[in-house]
């Protein structure tokens, strides 16, 4: 089979039917996949968690959850180099396994993405805009912010996947220098004045006496949450693939180097943070810790700095994640395996993005806003880690299934004989991984959430298998970006 660097055909909204444009080039392809990850982002938010769970010292956890994500990337980068369709492990998993198995994939990965981006924005209004604009905490004004900021990424991300490239571009930019100078501005002043405190590197801090801490489920594995949260989302690279240039190179590329980067980037920065702590007991009481941090060893005008870069960056991969969600829907839809697929699969013939689809995230958002109790923020974040792991899972298991089958493209990405201790390491990882994830206390609800997603995906797929079974039985006949051997 050839493997021409063709784009899918869609439905346009003057029934034309143009293809999303190819116009993202290899450092765009880059930002947008480091954006989503966005390692600020990550441990901004869930840093105070690390200090409650396994103390100071479970900065060290990131190592492992590094080197783990990394395995995970590598065997993701391996389907990316073959096929280079939006829908990533939903395309892979359709065309390589079959199109029921393929469908699964795809549903998880839609509701991963959905309550992604609203995790996302819900951060951003509740931990960086409303403090940056002097607004007193409250869970109802957080909620009507998110569903503002929603609006607004879907507004730009409807207009041009250009102007995403440039947005994201930038923010990744900031994010950046905004990580960078604070490590060198921690460690300068922690050198000049000798406020550091290295002995915080292998301190337990308030878990000191924790009786459960080294059990099953324990403060120790729930340390991992911050790498597993944060070192996630480097496949959103693969989803704009019908929209990169050169996708079999740049795409993989991608995808191992944002984790790869975030990760060491990621570490230097929580070691910074640890040594600069005075107070650790204070420290970890405090609802954000790493601003507490930086507040203390450099004063509020940095901090103020920081909330306004990181209100930025934090907008920048809420667009990521909004923009791979409608990619997802878009895919599913195209091939009429998604609810109201005439409708989600139209291209906007000007702007040549999925208008539909997009929109569909900002809903889904307003209805979350609306119907969770509680602590939004909280039950999106711990949700949000179970489902990459499984959906990493599942496609590490696809990669060992059908790996012969598939061919290397001339020039792409390839692990050549590395491949199999690769793939067999990232399936004992997501395995772990998945306990660290589902055994503490404060993941039941979570699970049960998950569980539910399940469930209602079982139903549509009943509903699909009784009443429109074709579309399930046999994949669309264009699969000109596709890489596998003749003998398929």
């Amino acid at each position: 089979m050839t493997t021409e660097n063709v784009a899918v055909p869609a439905t346009a909204d003057d029934g034309s039917g143009p293809e999303l444009k190819r116009t993202l080039g290899s450092f765009q392809i880059f930002a947008i996949s480091f954006a989503f990850i966005s390692v600020a982002v990550g441990i901004f938010a869930s840093y105070d968690d690390l200090l409650g769970t396994a103390g100071p010292v479970g900065i060290w956890l990131w190592v492992i959850a590094s080197v783990g994500q990394t395995l995970v990337a590598l065997v993701v980068a391996q389907f990316a180099a073959r096929i280079a369709l939006s829908g990533s492990s939903y395309q892979w998993a359709s065309r390589l396994a079959n199109p029921r198995i393929g469908w699964l994939f795809g549903w998880l990965t839609f509701w991963y993405l959905a309550t992604g981006v609203v995790a996302m924005d819900n951060a951003l209004a509740s931990q960086a805009l409303m403090p940056l604009l002097g607004m007193a905490e409250d869970e109802g004004t957080a909620r009507v912010l998110t569903v503002a900021i929603m609006l607004v990424q879907a507004l730009l991300v409807i207009l041009s996947t250009r102007l995403l490239g440039l947005i994201t571009s930038a923010a990744v930019g900031l994010e950046l220098a905004i990580v960078v100078l604070l490590v060198i501005a921690l460690v300068a002043v922690m050198l000049f004045t000798g406020s550091g405190h290295v002995e915080n590197l292998t301190s337990r801090g308030i878990t000191a006496n924790a009786p459960d801490y080294f059990d099953l489920g324990g403060g120790l594995m729930a340390g991992m949450l911050m790498g597993l949260l944060t070192l996630v989302g480097f496949d959103s690279a693969a989803n704009l693939a019908e929209e990169a240039k050169d996708p079999f190179r740049s795409v993989p590329r991608a995808i191992v180097s944002s984790v790869v980067a975030a990760a060491v980037l990621g570490l230097a920065f929580l070691v910074a943070l640890t040594l600069a702590i005075k107070d650790i007991p204070a420290v970890s009481a405090s609802g954000s810790p790493v601003a507490a941090i930086i507040r203390g060893q450099l004063g509020t005008v940095v901090e103020r700095i920081l909330l306004a870069g990181l209100t930025f960056a934090m907008f920048g991969a809420g667009m990521v994640v909004m923009t791979a969600c409608a990619r997802q829907v878009f895919a599913m839809a195209r091939d009429r395996r998604f609810p109201a697929h005439g409708l989600m699969r139209r291209v906007n013939a000007k702007t040549q993005t999925p208008v539909p689809a997009t929109l569909l995230t900002v809903v889904i958002g307003i209805v979350l806003m609306l119907a969770l109790p509680g602590q939004a923020l909280l039950q999106l974040i711990l949700g949000g880690t179970i489902l990459p792991a499984l959906i990493y899972g599942a496609i590490v298991i696809l990669y060992l299934v059908v790996r012969k089958r598939l061919d290397v493209k001339e020039g792409g990405f390839s692990l050549g004989r590395f491949e199999m201790p690769v793939a067999i390491s990232a399936l004992i990882w997501v395995m772990a991984a998945l306990v660290f994830l589902v055994t503490p206390g404060d993941a039941a609800i979570p699970s049960l959430v998950v569980l539910g997603l399940i469930v209602a995906g079982g139903v549509y797929f009943a509903y699909m298998m009784v009443f429109h079974r074709n579309v399930l039985d046999a994949e669309p006949e264009d699969d000109t970006a596709i890489a596998v051997t003749a003998s398929e």
